[in-house]
């Protein structure tokens, strides 16, 4: 076994990644002054790609950004136009959320790919780092949009006309937020990337849970992403003034949803962590929303997520059952608008046992693999090309908080596996051409 303990320059990429993910974590990368928040196309997000670009330079790559808005740095190979292992994870920023969540895998690639700039180190294949424009859907009610137009899979999930009319919480929508850049909803949607110009895609991430803590290891390696469905539900009965609508005759609307959002939560309790069911509603809006007005609309939001998909399928046909019942028992309607519907997504199972090696290697014991409950851009990108992930350990397994929080540590560990693993998958590379050129 070959073991590559961290050393000094992992130890000095950790910090330096850990830094930059600070830097970025306030203003001008945040549109907000106390707090970060780094929607898609936002002033904070242009600011952010241009200081990545920057630090993509300083690394040896050609910087550019696609018809989507994704970030693009490309560090060649010893052939020209080869094709790319893949990088990424995303810039944006759910509101008031913590500096590491998407950020350090980027920032962790960039450490990686410096690292063998500074030595001359060059592959038979080229190495890229994308940094995705909108993962979270903080701005839009749609995630993982620009992700989806490198994939191929745009069109596919949302035709053009359908996604193009999105809107904001200003009411902007997606059309006019692109044109406000040069590009438009058609040329995002062409952003695709060929199959054959991308060998795979690896993305590191914090944990987002408490797995790694708990048994004391900085990194882990994961085996999949759970299933998720995501729906609006908007809930429309009878506003009037809260001081001469009987409480008899009230057609509530929050009052129902509220309602509604127990019964949520009954559901996902209920499975007894069945699978890694989970039920949320996060976002919830009432209209009018004024002290002396009963609400006659409330809009909320529904995310459920499991390992399975017959799981994650029965809970949410028994949300949707029971929110129907509610409404028709209260006197109220309801609109029930499918958002996401996201299959499950396993790891490509050669490169995980690369990855296993990788970490191995690293920390000298047998690498820790665990399933990643959280969404991330490698479900969509693993309809591209095969994919891995590497988990890297956060304190008490906080994210989407200011309280998210790494060691500069374990980052270098991650800066170091990622490095052995393009190594490995290097002699693996060449190997198979060998094999195929024989």
């Amino acid at each position: 076994m070959v073991r590559t303990m961290t050393d000094d320059s992992g130890a000095a990429a950790g910090e330096r990644a850990v830094a930059r993910c600070d830097v970025l974590g306030v203003s001008p990368f945040s549109d907000e002054i106390d707090l970060l928040y780094r929607p898609w196309l936002g002033p904070g997000f242009i600011a952010t790609v241009e200081a990545i670009s920057n630090w993509m330079r300083q690394a040896g790559m050609t910087v550019r950004q696609d018809a989507a808005t994704n970030l693009i740095g490309r560090y060649e190979g010893t052939m020209p136009d080869a094709p790319a292992l893949l990088f990424g994870s995303h810039l944006d920023s759910v509101r008031d959320g913590g500096r590491y969540d998407g950020m350090l895998g980027v920032i962790a690639a960039l450490e990686v790919v410096a690292g063998f700039h500074e030595r001359g180190e060059r592959f038979p294949f080229a190495i890229e780092i994308v940094g995705f424009g909108d993962e979270e859907g903080s701005r839009f009610p749609i995630t993982m949009l620009t992700t989806r137009s490198i994939a191929g899979v745009l069109e596919e999930d949302d035709p053009v006309a359908a996604f193009a009319e999105l809107r904001d919480g200003n009411g902007l929508t997606v059309e006019q937020a692109l044109a406000r850049v040069g590009l438009t909803p058609r040329g995002m949607a062409a952003a695709r990337r060929p199959k054959d110009s991308v060998l795979a895609y690896v993305e590191a991430h914090i944990e987002q849970g408490p797995v790694l803590e708990a048994e004391g290891r900085a990194l882990g390696v994961v085996s999949g992403i759970a299933a998720q469905r995501r729906f609006e539900i908007r809930v429309h009965g009878m506003a009037g003034h809260a001081g001469t609508m009987a409480m008899s005759l009230r057609q509530d609307a929050l009052t129902a949803a509220a309602e509604m959002v127990l019964a949520i939560e009954r559901i996902g309790m209920a499975g007894g962590d069945r699978d890694g069911l989970v039920a949320t509603v996060g976002l919830l809006r009432t209209w009018p929303g004024v002290a002396n007005v009963v609400p006659g609309d409330v809009t909320f939001t529904i995310d459920a997520r499991a390992g399975t998909i017959a799981t994650r399928d029965r809970a949410v046909n028994e949300i949707l059952a029971a929110l129907k019942d509610i409404a028709e028992r209260r006197g109220v309607e309801i609109e029930i608008i499918p958002r996401e519907n996201l299959d499950p997504s396993p790891c490509d199972p050669h490169l995980m046992t690369l990855m296993e090696t990788a970490v191995q290697d690293v920390t000298g014991e047998p690498a820790r693999v665990l399933v990643s409950g959280a969404g991330h851009d490698a479900m969509i990108m693993s309809r591209l090309a095969p994919m891995a992930m590497l988990f890297i350990r956060c304190e008490k397994g906080i994210s989407h908080n200011p309280a998210e929080a790494v060691l500069p540590a374990d980052v270098g560990e991650a800066v170091t596996a990622l490095t052995r693993f393009v190594r490995l998958f290097a002699d693996d590379y060449s190997k198979t051409q060998g094999r195929h050129s024989a």
